[in-house]
């Protein structure tokens, strides 16, 4: 086998164990019978970490390169948010074991794979079409999962909703990419720098497709019903993995093709970022149930990602992929809670979460953990986060956008402590709160202790974190 071969299917390596992962879990789905097959989320999980470690040892880039005639980049920039998306599909996986109607059923971890490839491919993608399919893969399985429950009404509704949004929003992605095509007679991402006639038009058709993927305002209005009604671990993995494969493709899309227009496209993302984050943080402010105030919360989140990208600095990239780390651990550790006590109480109502501190203490820290890191309070992984992504707007002259991005941080602090106020100061009434345990299974104690010992880490030695994600920066400057 020649290098360049071999660069090749170096290049694809997670694809192809991924694809080889789903083949197995298909097959053993038929093999094993009855509880055996609780087994498939282990296998999934397992299979998946598996993945990440033989890459990183072996999988690793060196200088950027262009593999499969130009359709994919191998770089750092992919490989790190590879990463990110294995992390991803190993806690969804951990956290479907204890669901009803999804732990036993091969599909449905066949289908969080397939959508996880998908995400990897979106993440190197260096052709229009090459994006497009891999944006249309990793949908696809995610329409399912959002509605896999067919005897829930809250369910089908749920994939429904994001099924017919998120074709209508493909459709309008796919027309500006057309319209790319059309001015500039390729599909080469790389070849467009310096040759197109750009247009806030042009701009627009694709904010709203990739804006739809982030769940930026006002783009935004599947994702309060699709992750109420969803499967609760599938809602994390759309509000974690999903969202940071958007920022991904509009990280290459823009920086790459379009470093010429910064200005404009900056213009326009820097309004999207300060609507988003002043939109999801007032109406999550209103919410009462658990799974819409993590969904309005995550519409918030995008917009403090934003401003990373609107620097469009290294330390703006680097700053991007570091949050999106922080928050993959934060946010799935978020809903891998909400699933937990939603399937021991069987409500996803805040008010039901009173007396929590005593009913599971260690759920309630758990809790804590996390929603002090969604608050950006130090010493957790969001408090560093949000601060590299301020540092940046600050760097390269948006001081008002990060003075704004404080004042919504402020904003997001009241809702996350009035949760945490409801699950240590409020008592269940009339009731003796340790006579009501909120049991955690095996695989979610493995999954939520290490994502909160994960998030501490990640706030305190934070230094290693970054460099890797200064190192994938690199690649777009």
């Amino acid at each position: 086998m020649t290098a360049y071969n071999s660069t090749m299917i170096l290049a694809i390596l997670p694809e192809i164990l991924l694809l080889v992962l789903g083949v197995l879990v298909l097959l053993f789905d038929v093999v094993w019978k009855g509880e055996k097959r609780r087994a498939l989320g282990w296998l999934t999980a397992g299979g998946t970490a598996l993945i990440s470690i033989v890459t990183l040892l072996i999988g690793r880039p060196g200088e950027p390169q262009s593999v499969f005639g130009g359709m994919l980049r191998f770089d750092w920039l992919g490989f790190a948010f590879k990463q990110i998306f294995l992390l991803g599909a190993i806690a969804t996986a951990l956290f479907m074991m204890d669901i009803e109607k999804l732990s036993r059923r091969g599909q449905a971890y066949a289908l969080l794979l397939t959508a996880t490839l998908g995400m990897s491919l979106m993440a190197s993608a260096a052709d229009l079409v090459m994006l497009y399919l891999a944006i249309e893969t990793t949908s696809i399985p995610l329409y399912v999962l959002a509605g896999f429950l067919l005897d829930d009404d809250r369910s089908a509704e749920a994939g429904f909703k994001y099924l017919l949004f998120g074709a209508m929003t493909s459709a309008v992605l796919l027309y500006g990419f057309s319209l790319l095509y059309g001015f500039t007679g390729t599909t080469s991402l790389t070849s467009f720098v310096g040759s197109l006639p750009l247009a806030l038009g042009l701009v627009f058709l694709i904010v709203v497709g990739l804006g739809f993927k982030i769940s930026a305002v006002p783009f935004h209005f599947w994702a309060p019903d699709t992750y109420e009604g969803s499967p609760t671990p599938v809602a994390g993995f759309l509000s974690t993995a999903s969202k940071a494969a958007g920022f991904a493709v509009l990280l290459r899309l823009f920086l790459t093709a379009f470093p010429q227009f910064v200005e404009q496209w900056a213009a326009v993302l820097a309004v999207l970022a300060t609507v988003t984050m002043t939109v999801g943080n007032l109406l999550a402010l209103a919410q009462k149930n658990i799974k819409r105030l993590l969904a309005y919360s995550s519409i918030a989140h995008a917009g403090y990602i934003l401003i990373g990208v609107v620097a469009a600095s290294k330390l703006g990239v680097a700053s991007v992929i570091f949050y999106l780390i922080a928050y993959l651990l934060t946010n799935l550790a978020a809903f891998g809670i909400a699933a937990a006590f939603g399937r021991a109480a069987g409500s996803d109502e805040i008010a039901s979460y009173a007396g929590l501190s005593r009913r599971s203490p260690g759920l309630a820290f758990a809790m804590l953990v996390a929603f002090l890191s969604l608050a950006g309070m130090p010493p957790f992984g969001g408090f560093i986060a949000k601060v590299l992504v301020f540092t940046a707007a600050v760097e390269t002259g948006w001081v008002w956008l990060a003075v704004v991005g404080v004042v919504n941080s402020i904003i997001g602090l009241y809702y996350y402590l009035t949760v945490l106020k409801v699950v240590y100061l409020y008592r269940m009434e009339g009731e003796n709160e340790e006579q009501y345990p909120i049991p955690l299974t095996r695989p979610y104690a493995l999954a939520l202790t290490t994502l909160s010992i994960a998030i501490l880490v990640i706030g305190v030695l934070f230094a290693p974190w970054f460099d890797s994600a200064s190192l994938a920066a690199l690649n777009l400057f």
